[in-house]
């Protein structure tokens, strides 16, 4: 999986890695990843981009690609990575491609892949075989095209759907938002429809990220948003990622709401419309989590790391709500993707109908102690977890994802990058004390974090 075929995307620096040549690879032999029905639909793909400056170019060979294989293109031009999973459900097409580099830098871009009703392309799913067909390839890039093209604008039936899950807009909230100068910054039109008060930071459109980098995961791309919410009096503050699949949560103290609470807040509210629903949530997620859904009355599935594994188990189930610690929500009716939108919407939902404030209404959340998710250098990964199964064999393990050992009074899992060279430690217990005395523990045996 070396390279710039990823397990859940394509992503690598431009032009060095991914060019305009790659872009007409990839949509040549794409057509060989869809079945039967998603060919029926057309073949047709949605295709969009993000702000970067050489998106427009990729986005081009990308269609000339899909095009001389005879597959047609729905161009909805620039747009967030949820818009192009509402476009292909929207507009009945065979699946999509959004041309980003989510959460990277500047110098990187990419491909985002999915086939019919928004169900993702992963590497188990076709990204591997696309690597090998684009690697063999002897296919030039001046094939004339054997299919159509189309531009369609669909932001307004976007805007709409986000705002069919609004379920009030009294009372009047203060809400600051970080776009980080990415995809959403093309929010603006939707959020004024929320009746709140917006302090917006960075809402300028620009893929060199000037202010600060378009990955909310990382703390110090929060001083900015949570200094608004504080400074401003707001009730809510939201950071987006670059290409707006996924958001962070800032309450109004100016603390940083892990995603396992939001996932452990907005689940009960799903199982009140349908009591004993599966709830699904990735494994890192809190033991609060867990207990928030069952405590709720749903069916709490705990799933590995990743949005095809967490989709492809939300649409087996029929779930209509699943989260995960990276700050992606999924929503059945959105197609079972995920829209940091939407959850803006869900928050202010809640907020409206209590009345309380995001601080008071995650509290009963912040049970147990945890780490939060900790990176470690490690040659032989597999080796290392072979070792911690040794040295913890006395707790109850799994290895969903990695590996998960669990004790009555605290946890821990440790799972190899999906995208990077590294190991991760999320550590949980049941007070502060006992979290700090494992996680020395754990911090002796896998080294020192980077």
């Amino acid at each position: 999986m070396a390279g710039i075929f990823k397990a859940y995307d394509i992503r690598g620096t431009y032009p060095e890695q991914v060019n305009e040549d790659i872009a007409f690879q990839v949509g040549y032999w794409y057509r060989d990843l869809l079945d039967a029905e998603d060919l029926g639909r057309g073949p047709v793909i949605v295709v969009s981009r993000d702000m970067r400056s050489h998106s427009e170019a990729l986005a081009g060979a990308l269609k000339a690609g899909l095009r001389a294989r005879g597959v047609a293109v729905i161009d909805i031009g620039m747009a967030d990575t949820p818009m192009n999973y509402f476009a292909i459900g929207y507009l009945g097409a065979s699946g999509g491609i959004q041309v980003t580099a989510s959460h990277n830098p500047a110098k990187y871009n990419g491909f985002k892949l999915s086939r019919r009703d928004a169900i993702p392309v992963s590497w188990d799913t076709g990204i591997a075989r696309l690597e090998e067909l684009v690697n063999a390839s002897t296919v030039g890039t001046d094939l004339p095209p054997q299919a159509g093209e189309e531009r369609r604008e669909v932001f307004d039936a976007y805007a709409d759907h986000v705002m069919g899950h609004v379920e009030s807009l009294e009372p009047r909230l203060k809400v600051a938002a970080d776009a980080a100068n990415g995809m959403g910054s093309t929010y603006r039109p939707i959020l004024d429809r929320l009746n709140i008060e917006l302090v917006p930071l960075f809402f300028e459109l620009d893929g060199t990220f000037p202010n600060h980098e378009a990955n909310p995961l990382k703390q110090e791309n929060l001083v900015d948003i949570k200094a608004a919410v504080t400074r401003e009096g707001c009730q809510l503050g939201v950071a987006f990622d670059g290409d707006g699949d996924r958001a962070m949560f800032i309450d109004e103290r100016g603390r940083a709401i892990p995603a396992d609470k939001i996932t452990g807040l907005l689940a009960p509210r799903f199982l009140r419309r349908e009591p004993g629903a599966a709830i699904v949530y990735d494994l890192r997620s809190s033991w609060s989590t867990k207990e928030a859904i069952e405590e709720a009355g749903g069916k709490a599935v705990r799933e590995r790391v990743g949005h095809s594994f967490m989709k492809a188990t939300m649409r087996k189930l029929n779930s209509p709500f699943g989260g995960e610690l990276a700050g992606h929500f999924y929503y059945r009716s959105n197609y079972t993707a995920d829209s940091s939108l939407i959850t803006v919407v869900h928050l202010l939902n809640a907020l409206r109908e209590t009345g309380g404030s995001l601080s008071e209404l995650v509290a009963p959340l912040f049970r147990y102690s945890a780490t939060g998710e900790i990176n470690f250098k490690v040659d032989d990964k597999e080796g290392m977890i072979r070792r911690l199964a040794q040295i913890f064999s006395d707790g109850e393990i799994d290895y969903l994802d990695g590996i998960t050992v669990q004790y009555e009074d605290w946890w821990f899992n440790v799972r190899p990058s999906n995208t990077e060279p590294l190991l991760r430690l999320v550590l949980e217990a049941r007070t502060e004390q006992l979290m700090q005395e494992k996680k020395a523990r754990l911090l002796e045996i896998l080294g020192t974090p980077v």
